[in-house]
């Protein structure tokens, strides 16, 4: 009878204790959400309270709505992250913009109005700060608030009417007073043009042999909204960001199983802003006597068991030569078995999946490996964007051996410093693409064009060019294809220190801050030249009256040789008070005329 009652009421128990241990978790997880709450209030509260004072310090004021802004009126291409951030920084310090979209209004946001609202930022939030007054309120907010960002600046800004919507841009070139035209002249004229264009255009979709008979669902790691895969076996192809943007589908959907089937072996960073931070700080963009340190701490520290998938060790795939993936959650799923990380190469689609040559670790892409059929219900193609064309640019801009990125501070074409790339010509870093050299690249690019004293001529930007290829001659994939923030930062404190006319405006391009002081001394240095024109022209005119007999020629070489003895002309018939401007030499040309 006992043995009755007991197997009678065994479900009755089953349930009791099935829900005491449902109720025993909930609580544990509600004590360790308010431990977690507790532990970093206070890490939440210095965090908010560093982002007001970033504010508040150096956020440029938005300008009243309508307000008259002065010249240089900038062209920005591009409705993305950078160019709403440039934008925001140009009428902020009140110089004006027009934005040119090709999209519509529904691609203000670049990259980030196309991508899943499961994708993320896999870097810290303090280092994609993109303008000062941005607030974040996570460390690593995903998509909606990111483009929410980027859409507040817009609105804040009073950018709306200053932006062209559906308007691509086929070509740039300048007038016969050396304004920039967009397309055509009906778009009106331009002082300079900042190109946020990016590095992300539509995505890069491979037909691969055999995906027609595949019986599963195949999507690009793009277009995952929506979609589920959830107790079903999942192959990702590719192993770079796109990855990473698939992997967060695999984890939020309940994937029974995902495998990455990389090319190629790739570093894999934490996500952690300390490290993060650590690594971008090589001030040499490159590989070092000392860079197997760091990378030998990764594979103790972080890659631990799973070391075969790093890199070699000595192999020419060095931490400091290509972008890294940063992600620390990858390890946790193939430690828990939820994912495997594959090296090899694709060879077909089957019914059921992928055939595949899996290659060992340092076995070149290509080389010999084992076969193996990979089964899986979902196909993801983690296999990037294409990237954005240059070419709208002039032609001469784009030429070798100075086509981007080897240019001025990468950015800057040296044939023209009133262009500046933002954001559109890197190929590989350690660092982040949203934060403050956003602000400073357009500050450059603003006192270059506002003080022609500071304003690099194009000798001298080869020259820089040539300096930091001789510096990097050692990196594999060239001087300026990898770089790393430090080494950006470093660039930017070279370029200001070098020329002491910039001296005035470092607080303002480093900081976006005292731009009073060296905007005055421009206007004053202006009052200056405009005299010494007067003076030269009056000196002409009173030559000119008196040579009775002379030819205008001589009259002219009389006329300039007495402004050099007073002083007004150096030997080059430049400006000898301001120590040169180039156009002086075609202004008394015009006198002359």
């Amino acid at each position: 009878m006992l043995v009755y009652d007991i197997h009678h009421h065994l479900p009755t128990l089953r349930r009791l204790l099935r829900k005491s241990f449902r109720e025993q978790l909930l609580v544990l997880t509600a004590m360790y959400q308010q431990l977690h709450d507790l532990l970093f209030a206070p890490v939440l509260v210095l965090y908010n309270l560093l982002q007001y004072l970033l504010e508040k310090l150096f956020a440029p004021h938005p300008p009243p709505p309508n307000a008259h802004l002065t010249r240089p009126h900038i062209a920005i291409i591009g409705a993305g992250l950078t160019g709403v951030s440039a934008a925001s920084h140009c009428v902020g310090h009140g110089f004006d913009v027009t934005i040119f979209e090709a999209g519509t209004r529904q691609n203000l946001g670049g990259i980030w109005s196309k991508v899943n609202n499961t994708s993320g930022l896999q870097i810290n939030s303090l280092m994609y700060r993109f303008q000062p007054s941005v607030r974040w309120s996570e460390s690593y907010p995903k998509r909606p608030e990111i483009v929410a960002a980027i859409e507040n600046l817009w609105h804040r800004y009073h950018l709306e009417p200053k932006t062209r919507f559906e308007t691509r841009v086929e070509k740039t070139y300048k007038d016969a007073q050396g304004r920039w035209i967009i397309n055509d002249p009906s778009q009106g004229r331009y002082d300079g043009i900042i190109a946020a264009i990016g590095t992300c255009g539509d995505p890069k979709v491979p037909h691969i042999p055999g995906q027609e008979q595949f019986h599963g669902s195949i999507y690009h790691s793009s277009d995952l909204d929506h979609k589920s895969a959830k107790n079903k076996k999942v192959l990702i192809i590719g192993g770079g960001a796109s990855a990473v943007e698939a992997l967060e589908f695999v984890d939020t959907t309940g994937a029974a199983h995902a495998s990455v089937l990389a090319r190629s072996e790739k570093w894999i960073i934490p996500r952690n802003a300390i490290i993060d931070a650590l690594l971008s700080l090589n001030i040499f963009g490159r590989e070092t006597l000392v860079s197997f340190i760091p990378e030998n701490l990764l594979r103790i520290f972080f890659y631990r068991n799973l070391a075969d998938i790093s890199p070699p060790p000595g192999s020419s795939k060095g931490l400091f030569t290509e972008t890294p993936m940063v992600n620390s959650r990858i390890f946790d799923l193939i430690r828990s078995g939820r994912a495997s990380w594959l090296r090899g190469d694709i060879q077909k689609f089957t019914e059921n999946g992928l055939s595949f040559n899996h290659r060992a670790q340092g076995v070149p892409k290509g080389g010999p490996g084992v076969h193996r059929n990979l089964k899986a219900d979902v196909v993801i193609l983690a296999t990037g964007y294409t990237r954005p064309s240059l070419s709208f640019l002039p032609a001469t801009h784009l030429e070798e051996p100075y086509a981007p990125p080897n240019w001025y501070l990468q950015v800057f074409p040296p044939e023209d410093p009133s262009i500046c790339a933002n954001n559109c010509t890197y190929v590989n870093a350690i660092g982040t693409v949203g934060n403050y050299h956003i602000g400073i690249y357009t500050r450059f690019l603003l006192m270059f064009l506002v003080d022609p004293l500071a304003t690099p001529r194009p000798w001298l930007m080869k020259r820089w060019i040539d300096v930091t290829r001789w510096l990097k001659v050692a990196a594999p994939g060239g001087a300026f294809e990898f770089f790393t923030y430090g080494e950006l930062l470093y660039w930017f404190v070279f370029v200001l220190v070098v020329n002491p006319f910039r001296w005035k405006w470092v607080p303002f391009v480093l900081f976006g801050v005292g731009r009073a002081l060296p905007m005055g001394i421009v206007r004053e240095e202006d009052k200056l030249r405009n005299g010494n024109r007067k003076m030269v022209g009056e000196a002409v005119g009173e030559a000119v009256g008196e040579a009775k007999g002379k030819t205008v020629e001589d009259a002219m070489g009389e006329a300039v040789s007495e402004a050099r003895v007073n002083g007004v002309l150096d030997g080059n018939g430049r400006s000898g008070q301001l120590g040169g401007d180039e156009k002086e030499g075609e202004q008394l040309a015009g006198v002359r005329a």
